[in-house]
């Protein structure tokens, strides 16, 4: 997965900062050594499935004063630090090594093919918005009517079908793929996140393998389908 290029402080100056803190204890046994706010951003980033500087307004700029810190500490758990600064979001990735058998703590979710053809959506709206220089913004009933196309000819149980596919655009709002716009019940803006998560060269693999599929089953679980997402509950300890 290709990434925008990663810019990082010398470890001097994200130490120095580091060092300059108070380290108060900040509970019983505490022997941690990090500011509480760095601490917040470790928590963050291992929660993922991002940090965005839009909604964590107040992690990022630490994110960015302690990146070379952070960034050792996530090594500490065969972790990777990925930030992309145009899009102000950063996220943690599974370190990949030839030469060790790393442990993994990130899980993968293997996606259903209504969950596949959703982010396909949602990627590409996204993709039209920047090129129009604007926001990726839709409402929950274009997600439902572009998802219902799919639906197998003869099913005759409309209200199962219904349901998946509210616990596929669900499942993009928890992953962060999705953010509510303020003062509105049924509108949402595609997060930039997914730009990282699915690059497009990935995005056109999955599109042409969908384009092959002789079947439309929303039921199907494909192998071909399956990508790296974060959820609340993927940072294992």
């Amino acid at each position: 997965m290709q990434n925008s290029p990663i810019e990082t402080n010398s470890d001097e100056e994200s130490e120095s900062v580091v060092s300059n803190q108070s380290h108060d204890v900040l509970f019983i046994g505490d022997q941690g050594t990090l500011p509480v706010e760095t601490r917040r951003v470790l928590v963050q980033l291992l929660l993922g499935p991002a940090l965005d500087a839009r909604r964590q307004t107040k992690l990022w700029p630490i994110l960015l004063r302690d990146e070379s810190t952070i960034r050792s500490r996530l090594h500490e758990l065969f972790l990777e630090l990925v930030i992309d600064r145009d899009l102000e979001v950063a996220f943690t990735r599974q370190v990949v090594s030839d030469e060790l058998d790393v442990p993994i703590l990130l899980r993968r979710t293997q996606l259903t093919f209504l969950d596949s053809l959703l982010l396909l959506f949602l990627r590409q709206r996204l993709t039209q918005s920047d090129a129009q220089a604007e926001r990726a913004v839709l409402a929950h009933q274009e997600m439902v009517d572009h998802l219902a196309i799919f639906q197998r000819q003869g099913n005759v149980d409309h209200a199962r079908f219904g349901k998946q596919i509210a616990n596929t655009i669900e499942k993009a709002k928890k992953l962060s793929l999705l953010q509510k716009i303020r003062d509105s019940d049924d509108r949402y803006e595609v997060s930039p996140t997914l730009k990282l998560l699915f690059p497009a060269e990935e995005i056109q693999a999955l599109a042409r393998i969908y384009a092959e599929l002789d079947s439309r089953s929303p039921n199907a679980n494909l192998d071909d389908a399956e990508s790296r997402t974060e959820t609340d509950d993927e940072a294992e300890s």
